[in-house]
């Protein structure tokens, strides 16, 4: 079928700051259309069918202090979807489970000698309390944590953690992306200091289906398997080439990773831009997904601190969501950050469970292959953009090279990490900023 036509905006990408410039646009009477590469919307919110229910491809939660993704919901008047829920989390060290839930949970960890316990609960507090994270922008995550909490603390708690997501570049990542990281769970917590997440029932991408609906409600228009190769500009036009046909638009905003854009503008865009666009690095994601037939633990998420186990941690999603949702299957994730050029990154899902498996059951032994009915592995390409020193001086700015292109992509967002609040309020940010100057 071909999608040949005209709009005032074109939207390259249907995740959710995509969708969230797109409804603000349509909200406008702006025409406007979105063009999603994949066969479904959502970005990495995409999900795969799991006992009659829709689960997402890689684990997602909110904090309960998400309040642009909140606000939206809202509006679509989904509240009820909403699930808000304490959460067990947990740390594996030293072949030994340790629960990490709440303050007292923190007195009670005794791999730290009672002074680093002390010092690791004032380094949450501290952090929390810097109001001027450019200050933090000279510091790699690593020299911050160690001036904070010493050198102990570092070592047992947060150096197996930056290793086991960032893997061959976790020197390089800022102490703004790790504050960032203490600031938001610091500010999720209930009364009795214990964390508290939401999940939108039916998956995330239930609620990024639900968005696009209100969106063609609304006027707009969304292709799906429309992967657009190039963005060129002509006269006053931009053309958007895609394998159904060409778009033209009066406005482009470009929601995808940024050396994926830069390969779309390479044609006419200067070349210290297309240098910029590429200079940002990302990782890939690999997440494998079980279903088992019955729990692996009590926790929903448990941080693996030890060195020689390849996953930062183990999701059991049915330890928040109930596996009832599921057909009784039990949920768990094994995420793993790395180089899209990694060996691990090119297995398929026999493989990759195979490669996992021993390492799952040296963490609990009772596990046997045969609990697992069926596995799933989700890879992601443009997963993680890496968040290194002075990245401020790395993101390129909103406004592209010639008038009439916009960027709005998760690189971009900062000092915030990349998630889907965040890319609600830069989508609904640009869409607005956007129907104003249309009028």
């Amino acid at each position: 079928m071909s999608n040949t036509h005209a709009t005032r905006v074109a939207v390259v990408g249907g995740g959710f700051t995509g969708l969230s410039a797109a409804y603000e646009l349509a909200k406008q009477g702006i025409a406007v259309t979105v063009l999603e590469a994949e066969a479904e919307l959502g970005g990495l919110a995409a999900a795969f069918e799991v006992g009659g229910e829709k689960l997402d491809r890689f684990y997602h939660h909110w904090f309960t202090n998400d309040v642009e993704v909140m606000k939206l919901i809202d509006e679509l008047g989904l509240n009820e979807r909403v699930a808000i829920n304490p959460t067990n989390t947990g740390v594996y060290y030293a072949n030994n489970f340790f629960k990490l839930s709440t303050p007292l949970d923190l007195l009670k960890f005794t791999p730290l000698s009672f002074i680093d316990r002390i010092r690791l609960g004032l380094l949450t507090l501290r952090a929390r309390g810097v109001d001027d994270w450019m200050a933090l922008e000279d510091k790699t995550a690593a020299e911050w944590l160690k001036e904070l909490g010493g050198e102990r603390v570092y070592q047992v708690m947060w150096e197996p953690l930056l290793k086991g997501k960032f893997g061959p570049v976790a020197e390089q990542v800022s102490a703004v992306w790790f504050w960032n990281k203490l600031k938001l769970r610091g500010g999720s917590r209930g009364k009795g200091g214990e964390e508290r997440l939401a999940y939108f029932k039916g998956g995330f991408v239930a609620l990024a289906e639900a968005l696009a609906t209100r969106i063609r409600e609304l006027g707009g228009r969304i292709e799906t398997g429309a992967p657009v190769a190039a963005i060129r500009p002509e006269g006053n036009v931009w053309q958007l080439d895609t394998p159904n046909g060409t778009v033209s638009a009066d406005h482009v905003i470009a929601t995808t990773a940024l050396p994926l854009v830069a390969d779309m503008v390479r044609g006419w865009a200067p070349a210290d831009y297309v240098a910029r666009l590429e200079r940002i690095h990302y990782l890939a994601n690999v997440c494998l997904v079980m279903e088992l037939d019955r729990p692996l633990s009590e926790t929903y998420w448990l941080n693996v601190n030890d060195p020689s186990f390849p996953f930062v941690g183990v999701i059991e999603h049915t330890n928040f969501e109930s596996p009832a949702t599921y057909g009784g299957r039990r949920i768990v994730y094994l995420s793993k950050y790395l180089p899209h050029t990694d060996a691990l990154y090119r297995m398929d899902a026999d493989q990759f469970l195979d490669y996992a498996l021993p390492f799952l059951q040296k963490m609990f032994p009772k596990l046997e292959r045969g609990w697992i009915q069926r596995h799933h592995v989700w890879k992601a390409r443009w997963s993680q953009p890496v968040v290194e020193k002075h990245y401020s001086t790395l993101i390129p700015p909103a406004a592209g090279p010639q008038p009439g292109f916009h960027l709005a992509s998760m690189a971009q967002i900062y000092p915030e990490d990349r998630g889907t609040n965040y890319a609600v309020r830069e989508g609904r940010k640009i869409g607005r900023e956007l129907a104003a100057q249309l009028g």
